[in-house]
């Protein structure tokens, strides 16, 4: 608006100078071409603002959206570290009460050694063979012997089923499987584990290994029943929170 009254204001001070060159309808026409070169570039001028205002809001949607991304990156890293750590937790304890369930048998053993037939080294109701001998399996598992660990696990389980470890051996077998991925092994023994004991502690961790090995083998419908099956019966629970932030991810 500022360039167009210029233009006209130049023009009116140059007119009486003009007047005997040009006619009335000269000078008009003049005029209204000059008015039109100035609305056209008004125009133009609203045009380029517009095109800068449009590029501007599409650069703070694209901020917008990485932060977006690197809250949700920052959430999953944190998921992933507090997984780690309850399983280093874990197996730390696991470590503890196996040794002790290891003294406990020993203890027993020399403290009573006239009653009925004594224990022999080959005893499969020996807790303190037992104890040595998931020991040994999950120590393949913690030097990363994957092979070696899923062989010692099914050993264990087939010399020692009833034994109070099954349910972690098969846990860890499946762990062991799921690492050398033997995602359909890894599924048969969680799922082993579950059918034979429901209840057991573990099944909140258990469903979320199931719904990780559907996933690597293309079952993602189911995959992602599994993990609405885990909020539902273990709302409370770590695998739970872990299961709604892979729900969020997939969408």
């Amino acid at each position: 608006m500022k360039l167009r009254a210029l233009i006209l204001l130049g023009l009116c001070i140059a007119a009486p100078a003009q007047a005997g060159l040009f006619s009335d309808d000269e000078a008009r026409k003049q005029i209204q071409d000059v008015e039109a070169r100035v609305l056209k570039l008004e125009e133009q001028d609203k045009q380029q603002i517009k095109s800068i205002f449009d590029l501007q809001g599409q650069i703070e949607a694209l901020n917008a959206e990485i932060r977006n991304l690197r809250g949700q990156n920052e959430e999953l890293a944190h998921g992933l570290q507090e997984a780690e750590k309850r399983e280093k937790d874990f197996y730390v304890d696991l470590d503890t009460r196996l040794r002790h369930f290891e003294s406990a048998g020993v203890a027993a053993t020399a403290a009573t050694p006239t009653q009925g037939a004594p224990v022999t080294a080959g005893d499969p109701d020996d807790p303190a063979i037992q104890n040595r001998a998931i020991e040994a399996a999950y120590g393949y598992s913690k030097a990363g012997s994957y092979a070696e660990a899923i062989k010692a696990y099914e050993a264990f389980l087939q010399q020692y089923p009833a034994s109070v470890h099954a349910g972690n051996a098969r846990f860890w077998l499946g762990n062991a499987q799921f690492a050398l991925n033997d995602y359909k092994a890894a599924l048969a023994s969680y799922r082993a584990l579950l059918k034979e004991q429901p209840d057991t502690p573990r099944a909140p961790d258990t469903l979320l290994n199931i719904a990780g090995c559907q996933q690597e083998l293309k079952a993602v419908n189911a995959a992602k029943a599994t993990l609405k099956q885990i909020i539902s019966k273990y709302p409370d629970s770590a695998a739970a929170a872990k299961a709604k932030e892979l729900l969020a991810a997939s969408k």
